[in-house]
């Protein structure tokens, strides 16, 4: 509970007048969309809102509720968290249950985060254009995510991005949707430290995409991700690519079954055709069967799975 409200139109602008005036920023969400933060100097805090009557982010998961989602490319994107910009790939967010974000930094360059963590039950990272420098809690020194690099980030994990190339462009998916994030003002990354350790059941992970082979999938081939190890069974992730003959997908049974064209095109085959292309992102129910036929050559796909969260 905070000693006090603000009430403001621009949350950017009242962040910076109260650090100017000794307060640090403890608290912020969403991440896509900032509307609320908390701040502290002393023994003092204050909350500061754009929107206060919005419901504070979950303690509970929020129930799932599927749906087909198709999300063309070329949305409009808002600025979100640290001055990235997020476009929201599935607008419903599942009853609030996941959110996807295609988040770019087009300039490149040093990017204003800190040393921070999230209150989450999953969350997955790929890149998908450019690279990026970041650093983790007990993962040793800052390294650098390429094109279709991928990381798991436990509940909890601190961490923190450092800068970007020009251009680059990430898939994040996050449960739940709306979650908060937290400074740690405490911890300098990195912390000196390498340790192969749980963030609750889970474990960080850098799959690292030039080192990993293509396998036969389906009618396809596949880059396959250690994801499941990592996330104790939570999600799977891959990296498909197919030529005329397409792919067929069984039903999952699970919950979410997501896809991000990273590039190419092909035709969704579920309840109808539907053309996508490079940029285009679906979400398929689960327990129903689904297809890509018609692939282009260069046709890469990102391909999350994820199993009944409880």
């Amino acid at each position: 509970m905070s000693d006090r409200e603000i009430v403001c139109e621009d949350l950017n602008l009242a962040l910076d007048d109260l650090r100017r005036d000794g307060f640090r920023l403890d608290v912020i969400y969403p991440a896509d969309d900032p509307h609320t933060a908390v701040l502290t100097r002393d023994c003092s805090s204050v909350r500061v809102t754009t929107r206060p009557d919005a419901p504070a982010p979950p303690r509970e998961l929020p129930s799932f509720k599927p749906e087909f989602v198709l999300s063309a490319a070329g949305g409009n994107s808002g600025e979100g968290r640290a001055g990235m910009l997020y476009r929201d790939l599935i607008p419903s967010r599942l009853g609030g249950r996941y959110i996807a974000s295609h988040i770019a930094i087009p300039e490149g360059g040093p990017v204003s985060d800190w040393v921070h963590f999230h209150r989450i039950a999953l969350q997955l990272i790929t890149v998908r254009r450019g690279w990026v420098r970041v650093v983790y809690e007990d993962q040793g020194g800052p390294f650098v995510m390429k094109a279709g690099d991928l990381v798991v980030q436990p509940p909890g994990i601190r961490h923190r991005v450092l800068e970007s190339s020009p251009g680059l462009e990430v898939i994040e998916i996050t449960c739940p949707a709306i979650h908060e994030t937290f400074a740690d003002h405490e911890l300098d990354l990195p912390n000196g430290r390498v340790a192969d350790r749980k963030f609750g059941d889970q474990r960080f992970l850098h799959h690292m995409s030039e080192a990993t082979q293509w396998r036969s999938f389906g009618e396809g081939e596949a880059q396959e991700t250690q994801v499941a190890e990592a996330t104790a069974g939570l999600a799977q992730v891959r990296t498909l690519r197919a030529g005329k003959a397409g792919i067929s997908f069984p039903a999952h049974n699970g919950e979410l079954v997501f896809g991000f064209i990273l590039e190419g095109s092909a035709v969704l085959e579920f309840h109808g055709a539907h053309s996508v292309g490079s940029g285009d992102a679906f979400v398929v129910p689960p327990e129903q069967p689904w297809r890509l036929s018609d692939s282009s050559d260069d046709l890469r796909l990102l391909h999350v799975t994820t199993a009944r969260l409880g």
